[in-house]
């Protein structure tokens, strides 16, 4: 399998609604449980990618464009963007889907970088 064909593979796309007890005061979806939720999906694309060990390293970089009302579906959506020699870096984008209509809209973005790793939790290559 060729390294496109890998990366292609391992999109991975959730989806999850959006319930009053995930929601702040202001009824929309708490930033902490955004960002647990991309960190999930990021993880299981690297998994699915690289089939080895991975942890996250950091989150380089969130932003929150719209907020996501209780009452929504939110789809996550998991790509690999980028594969060095030990890590690689994944990108997620969570979409608001109106549950009774159509209209979809990109809410959140943002970018997590993970490593691979042996038994010992020592980095070994990725692919």
């Amino acid at each position: 399998m060729t390294l496109e064909q890998k990366i292609a593979a391992s999109e991975t796309r959730i989806f999850k609604a959006v319930f009053p007890n995930t929601t702040n005061h202001y009824d929309t979806l708490f930033g902490g449980t955004a960002m647990q939720l991309m960190d999930e999906v990021a993880f299981i694309t690297a998994t699915r990618f690289s089939r080895k060990r991975m942890v996250t390293v950091s989150s380089d970089r969130i932003d929150f464009t719209k907020p996501i009302p209780a009452g929504t579906i939110i789809e996550l959506i998991g790509k690999v963007t980028q594969v060095g020699r030990t890590s690689l870096k994944v990108s997620v984008e969570i979409v608001i889907e109106e549950m009774y209509s159509f209209e979809r809209n990109t809410a959140i973005t943002g970018t997590f970088t993970f490593v691979a790793v042996d038994a010992d939790k020592r980095p070994v290559p990725v692919v």
